[in-house]
């Protein structure tokens, strides 16, 4: 059983604690104390795939705050340990997003280093669940690892051609990135010029107006089959004209790439007009990276995907990631655990025993 130890406490001359110490560890003897308790691997877990810290820092805080003598090889193999207890349940959130009725994806260029290669950090988001993967591209093989080639959901993604080669899945291309395009094309183009990303703008507006109308119930399914109509019909003509500002002319063609998932969210109650899920959750595992460099072998990159996404998927069921962690590293084998149960632990901050 892990439990909260204590560690004595220096002593001065007149009696009085040098420092407070907080320990966490191991009850046991021989070569099996120097392992780190559950409640310890728990709390490295989270400085590390959580926050970002590296394993040398998270030693340092784990020894200078809580009085633990670990090595950041310690960490890392204790981490590794969490892992692969966390491994079935890893497993199980793929399955999750597989048979998802909508799913997010993403993918980062800023992917860690994997075998002195630069790797990929793909993420695929639902409203239930956030599963990463670490791979060595960004191509279709690599986004079928987690999403089957023949996934027929809903699909709100951004731009990258890629995703187009889903063929039974309903495209929806993401409207904020649209958006984004048209201001800044407005920004740096003439009258003459402007007029063009300007419609384009207008038109995007007004489709997502008109979702916030049918999402609110202030439009009948007879007009907002009509205002559907007209919003495409406007698109269409915009998009027939040729245009001589090389940057009309490109916009204009990858409109038309993404015609046909320009307007999906329109039709599908419940489909999102943007790819926000997906963004989201990738930042902060981005910003992660950026801070202590990564991985540095594919055995690590599994860790990596495997805990992030666990930590991630908990923040989305407001569950306890300390609880649920504790639970696998207890279990003498590896078990699925579902963290969409109703029934899953709050978060709340993990318990440590202090001495003064």
């Amino acid at each position: 059983m892990a439990s909260l130890g204590k560690r004595a406490i220096p002593r001065t001359a007149s009696g009085t604690s040098q420092r407070n110490v907080i320990h966490v560890t191991q009850d046991a003897s021989g070569a099996a104390a120097s392992q780190l308790g559950p409640r310890a691997v728990v709390l490295a877990t989270q400085l590390n795939k959580g926050l970002g810290l590296p394993d040398g820092k998270t030693s340092v805080v784990l020894k200078q705050a809580f009085g633990l003598e670990v090595t950041p090889g310690g960490v890392c193999q204790a981490i590794a340990r969490a892992a692969r207890k966390a491994e079935p349940t890893y497993q199980g959130l793929i399955q999750q997003v597989r048979n998802s009725p909508s799913v997010t994806p993403d993918e980062s260029r800023r992917g860690d280093e994997s075998g002195g290669r630069l790797w990929w950090l793909w993420v695929f988001a639902t409203s239930q669940v956030t599963v990463y993967s670490l791979q060595p591209g960004r191509g279709f093989q690599q986004a079928t690892v987690l999403l089957p080639a023949d996934y027929a959901g809903g699909l709100p993604r951004d731009g990258w051609s890629v995703c187009r080669r889903f063929e039974q899945t309903l495209h929806q291309t993401c409207l904020a990135h649209l958006l984004r395009r048209c201001r800044e094309m407005i920004e740096v183009c003439g009258p003459a010029a402007a007029r063009f990303p300007e419609t384009v703008k207008s038109i995007l507006q007004e489709a997502l107006e008109l979702r916030n109308r049918r999402d609110e119930g202030t439009i009948g399914e007879h007009h907002l089959a009509l205002a559907c109509g007209r919003l495409e019909a406007r698109l269409d003509r915009v998009l027939d004209s040729s245009y001589r500002s090389a940057a009309n002319a490109r916009f204009a063609k990858h409109l038309q790439n993404e015609r046909d998932a320009v307007f999906t969210f329109l039709y599908c109650a419940g489909l999102e007009a943007t790819n926000w899920r997906a963004e989201q959750a990738i930042r902060p595992a981005v910003v992660a990276r950026k801070v202590w460099g990564g991985n540095r072998t594919p055995r690590g990159a599994h860790t990596q995907e495997i805990l992030v996404s666990l930590l991630a998927t908990c923040r989305q069921q407001h569950a306890s990631a300390q609880t649920v962690l504790i639970g696998l590293l207890c279990s003498p084998e590896p078990q699925w655990l579902d963290l969409t149960a109703a029934d899953l632990p709050p978060p709340r901050l993990l318990a440590i025993r202090t001495d003064f």
